[in-house]
């Protein structure tokens, strides 16, 4: 392992795969910590300023925000899943602090409508937009941020599924033959023969539109590879002098494939979890653009896209340009840190 590990971080020969692994714990932490690093801090990252929808990235406007009570305890529930308290800030055009009033001119109202506030309740600062703002005036900086947590974790939950599933099945069908064999197999070609994206849409709308339901309706289309690779794995196993020793010595079954063949398989099966990770990325994103993923005002990359598509042709094409870099940048690493391992533990398709 300590070889493998040195291979795999020897920049001179394995710089890509370096570089995406160290994209894939960038995002990773990214979600993990959205909330803290989100200038939004609000659930979902939902404040909204219609006055200010659509700008530009780099946009910068001064900033009333009204003086309220919060409270400053910082809760777990609030570095996880965001703040409940709203945002109270209102964008203006420019101001004048005369005889302990604020007068200001808001966006989008005429020149000669200036609204007043005493001073003392509310305080003015400059808000930065890097990455611009979406057509409800909510920071795509932050809407990115927050829904690196879906498009990322949906990884995560449907690998684990796919696992699952398939190493069970893919053991059973490899370590028996006859009926057992038979019955996987016709049940694995049958789940291959449908469009996976056609097969999740029927899953999801079979289990209800939302956010869990799509983690396990990707997750139940994607053991179909892992089981395969482990029939053909565990079939090979089998027959090696360590496996029929084992059966020699009284071991059961069970105890042989988990303790004596599994170990063995463990390359494949990493391998095929980096491209399932990546594959199931695209799916979420295919599937929340269809309006079938994560719902309003939950927020992922494909929705962001979803939302802001037709910008493309009216001027603003950052609003979907920027999740869809988002995307393509998540599933390239993926993509590269599979091959690199492919290469590095010598894995045969």
């Amino acid at each position: 392992m300590n070889t493998i590990s040195k291979k795999f971080f020897d920049i001179r020969k394995n710089f890509l795969g370096i570089l995406s692994f160290s994209f894939i714990l960038f995002v990773f932490f990214i979600s993990l910590f959205a909330y803290i690093i989100s200038p939004d801090n609000t659930e979902n990252a939902n404040t909204m300023n219609l006055s200010i929808h659509s700008k530009k990235p780099g946009f910068k406007t001064e900033m009333i925000n009204l003086k309220e009570e919060k409270s400053k305890k910082i809760s777990l529930r609030s570095i996880f899943f965001g703040s409940k308290e709203q945002i109270n800030e209102i964008p203006i055009v420019k101001y004048e602090i005369k005889d302990g009033l604020i007068y200001y001119l808001p966006y989008a109202v005429s020149e000669n409508e200036y609204q007043t506030i005493e001073l003392d309740m509310a305080e003015i600062t400059e808000k930065k937009y890097y990455f611009g703002t979406d057509k409800f005036g909510r920071d795509v900086l932050s809407r990115i941020i927050v829904g690196s947590r879906i498009s990322f974790y949906i990884g995560f939950v449907s690998v684990f599924i796919s696992l699952f599933i398939g190493v069970i099945l893919g053991s059973i069908s490899g370590y028996y033959s006859g009926l057992p064999d038979k019955i996987i197999m016709w049940l694995i070609n049958v789940t291959w023969s449908i469009p996976t994206l056609l097969l999740v849409i029927a899953i999801t709308l079979a289990l209800g539109k939302g956010f869990w339901q799509v983690f396990i309706a990707v997750g139940l289309t994607m053991w179909v590879e892992v089981a395969r690779i482990v029939r053909g794995q565990v079939k090979q196993y089998k027959e090696r002098q360590f496996v029929i020793a084992a059966k020699v010595l009284g071991f059961n079954d069970f105890r042989i494939i988990t303790r004596h063949i599994l170990p063995n398989i463990i390359s494949p099966l990493i391998v095929i979890s980096a491209a399932n990770f990546a594959a199931s990325i695209l799916i979420e994103s295919g599937l929340s653009f269809l309006g079938l993923g994560a719902q309003p005002p939950m927020t992922s990359w494909g929705l962001m896209i979803k939302d802001h598509y037709n910008y493309i042709i009216l001027g603003e094409p950052f609003l979907a340009i920027i999740p869809g870099l988002c995307i393509m940048l998540l599933v390239c690493s993926f993509m590269i840190l599979g091959n690199s391992l492919r290469d590095l533990l010598d894995v045969k398709n």
